[in-house]
């Protein structure tokens, strides 16, 4: 049977910037990206730890070594810079997976990594 396992995980992140004109999407720094095994147009759960936002969106190409973190398009209304927030990457597997598990700085510099 397939189960909807966590396969990446961008913990405290720091949005810094929003664009709700924007067509929609999260923008993540691509340094980051490949620290947590997210490809573009992978699908994530966003939350918002500042005020308890959920959304879902996709994933495109930020600035590499930026630090960038942007919410583009409707989520804007939902969060916006400053927040801090968790990325989560999920994948589909008969078998249990090592999820990678980046912690951030307000930053968005990586403080620790961990594989569960």
């Amino acid at each position: 049977m397939l189960r909807h396992l966590l396969k990446s995980k961008i913990h405290r992140a720091t949005v810094t910037d929003s664009n709700v004109e924007y067509e929609g999407s999260i923008s993540i720094d691509t340094a980051l990206m490949r620290q947590a095994d997210l490809w573009v147009g992978e699908r994530v759960l966003v939350t918002s730890i500042t005020n308890g936002a959920r959304l879902e969106t996709y994933v495109i190409e930020g600035r590499e070594g930026s630090g960038d973190i942007v919410i583009n398009g409707a989520a804007a209304h939902l969060i916006s810079r400053g927040h801090r927030v968790t990325i989560m990457g999920w994948t589909l597997s008969e078998t249990p997976v090592e999820s990678k598990r980046l912690l951030m700085n307000e930053k968005n510099e990586i403080v620790s990594t961990t594989s569960h």
